[in-house]
């Protein structure tokens, strides 16, 4: 016989929406705490559509006096890309956003990196290297398509930039049965969602049968333009959390010990 689960979340069923390859430090952390942590990646990621594009401007990375990487999917795909062609140019500025990108590029040997406490664009565009760009070139590392806020303010300070597709984002094709059966047998206690993209990609996959059972499920979103788009696809038990996995853990924590917003 199993002993029984212990920890603030012991016996929680937790779905995990990240993809497979950013699972694994939600997935610890809620082990941890006694939770049961269920995967289903809504996201797929690929390689880039354009690769001979990409490469291309990798080899002429030594003109740009800035590269942003959009998200952690961005900096291991393009670092991925770079480290296979070339070294990283004395005196190219690094910046991220996010604590995953910033991991993410120290793991590839990059040391000085600008990263906002504030995981989004505009948390980024706040820090002062990113304010004084003006006769600056800047490339930006991000999947196919995505916000252009980024790209527009900093042209509008002044900077020339450039967008580069290092990896394409993708539906990915899984079987739903496991996880509707883990609902219907009342194993699933929550849902973490870390991006917009994935919650529209969690409705798909599961489909009109499973409309209700995301929406009637406790989801713990870390941005608020993520709580925005699950409230207005219908989800009534919507929480906010702080940034990041120490952030979706409290906020499951707060939840389930009572202390719900």
């Amino acid at each position: 016989m199993m002993p029984a689960a212990r920890g603030p979340l012991a016996g929680k069923g937790v779905v995990v929406t990240r993809p497979a390859h950013q699972c694994e430090g939600l997935t610890a952390a809620l082990t941890a705490a006694g939770a049961r942590a269920i995967l289903f990646p809504t996201i797929a990621i690929l390689p880039p559509a354009a690769p001979q594009a990409l490469d291309a401007l990798i080899d002429r990375l030594e003109e740009f006096d800035i590269a942003v990487f959009i998200s952690p999917n961005a900096a291991r795909a393009a670092m991925q890309a770079i480290q296979a062609r070339r070294t990283w140019p004395a005196g190219l500025m690094a910046a991220t956003i996010g604590r995953g990108g910033e991991r993410e590029l120290a793991s590839h040997g990059i040391a000085d990196i600008v990263a906002p406490a504030q995981f989004d664009s505009e948390g980024l565009l706040a820090m002062p290297p990113l304010q004084a760009v003006a006769g600056k070139r800047v490339v930006i590392f991000r999947g196919d398509g995505g916000r252009e806020l980024l790209g527009d303010t900093l042209r509008a300070r002044g900077a020339a930039v450039e967008y580069a597709a290092c990896y394409r984002r993708a539906l990915p094709q899984t079987d739903v049965a496991p996880l509707r059966a883990a609902w219907r047998d009342g194993r699933i206690d929550a849902l973490t969602v870390t991006s917009s993209e994935g919650l529209h990609n969690l409705f798909a996959l599961l489909g009109t049968a499973g409309r209700d059972l995301i929406a009637g499920t406790p989801l713990f979103v870390p941005h608020p333009r993520i709580e925005r788009a699950a409230r207005d696809a219908g989800c009534t038990k919507v929480c906010l959390t702080a940034q990041g996995d120490d952030g979706l853990m409290a906020g499951l924590t707060a939840w389930f010990g009572g202390a719900r917003p």
